[in-house]
């Protein structure tokens, strides 16, 4: 949505189309709140996270969408928005491809990442640009994937400046935060073992999950497993920066990531943050990727966490008041935005060029 709001400041006529059935009311109430500014429209259809037979009704939708507001630039989103941009696309339109992790994420060797691999490896003919949000994402598609040769940016997501104020905190936090989707896959099984290890050394941390997902239910049921139902509290998703005024460290478990909007936010406002060392957190932190830990190990989890508890309160002011000023230098949203467009000016010149007679094509026709 912010790079919605870039380019249509910068005097782009802009569209979306995005998923109907995800983001509940808060995502219902920022896509209304855009509306305004949204020249070619807003358009909400059902999008199934995995491959589907509905794929290809969402698909025809795209490209009756595109055909007529006469779109010259498709950007798809994430596997799924990239599978629609490029397939939909015809004409003089460009298409344009962010992945955000997805399927370059599976397990190199196994069934679903080479089916994934073999169909971005199809895509990328009918792609003119990718634009990758992390330089992990575009090393596993150099490795993964590889040509044909496109134009290919690194644009790195931005945040706004309001991002960077101080928080509000509340007089009695949660010691522990974490926000996002409730899946398994962001680690957090490796989460409650380390609550359970911390609060075994008699620390009485109490944990809050703010989000939704397909394993909340699981989730619930491992916290009441562990005995931790007076430790840990679910909650809805809500505006970041209240639930970060609200918890005394944030803590990011996940097994693979892109370039995670959370740390970036959390960072910026110097929250104290516990990250796994996986996908694009590194870049985010910096000369500060020392700090993280591993993935999938409750015990390095609980080492970092036990790191951040203990330090002296001078010393994590001044290391998370050092990444919040190399956030603000290095993830602005202006950036983002210039980026972006000249990924997409790049692209149509690309094009041009292509379609322009070789020389020698040239001097035939001429003697023809």
């Amino acid at each position: 949505m912010d790079l919605a709001r870039l380019q249509a400041a910068a005097g782009h006529q802009v569209g979306i189309v995005c998923d109907a059935t995800t983001g509940g009311e808060r995502a219902a109430g920022a896509l209304a709140d855009l509306l305004p500014i949204l020249d070619l429209g807003l358009l909400r259809i059902p999008m199934r996270r995995n491959p589907h037979l509905s794929d290809w009704s969402c698909l025809r939708n795209v490209a009756q969408r595109a055909a007529a507001v006469g779109a010259e630039v498709l950007h798809g989103h994430g596997a799924k928005g990239g599978v629609y941009a490029r397939l939909a696309g015809a004409g003089p339109a460009i298409r344009a491809y962010t992945p955000h992790g997805g399927s370059y994420n599976y397990r190199p060797g196994t069934g679903l990442h080479r089916l994934y691999m073999g169909a971005e490896a199809m895509l990328a003919r009918r792609t003119d640009a990718f634009l990758f949000e992390s330089e992990y994402v575009a090393g596993r598609h150099r490795r993964f994937v590889g040509g044909p040769e496109r134009v290919t940016r690194i644009v790195h997501n931005g945040i706004a400046e309001a991002e960077f104020a101080p928080l509000d905190r509340v007089a009695e936090p949660f010691d522990l935060l974490y926000v996002g989707e409730l899946r398994e896959a962001k680690g957090l099984p490796y989460l409650l073992e380390a609550l359970v290890r911390l609060r075994a050394e008699g620390r009485a941390l109490r944990l809050l999950m703010v989000g939704s997902g397909p394993d909340a239910q699981s989730l619930r049921e491992t916290v009441a497993r562990l005995g931790l139902a007076d430790a840990v509290a679910f909650e809805p998703p809500q505006a970041i920066r209240s639930v970060l005024a609200r918890g005394r460290i944030l803590v990011v478990p996940s097994l693979a990531e892109s370039l995670p909007y959370v740390v970036l936010e959390a960072a910026a406002a110097a929250q104290p943050l516990v990250a796994t060392r996986v996908g694009g957190i590194p870049e985010i932190f910096g000369p500060a990727a020392s700090d993280l830990v591993s993935s999938g190990d409750a015990g390095a989890l609980a080492d970092g966490i036990r790191r951040v508890l203990d330090a002296p309160p001078d010393v994590l002011a001044a290391r998370t008041q050092s990444l919040s000023a190399s956030i603000r230098q290095r993830f602005s949203l202006e950036r983002m935005g210039s980026e972006v467009i000249s990924g997409y000016a790049a692209a149509f010149e690309a094009r041009a060029q292509s379609r322009k007679p070789a020389p020698g094509e040239i001097a035939g026709a001429r003697t023809a």
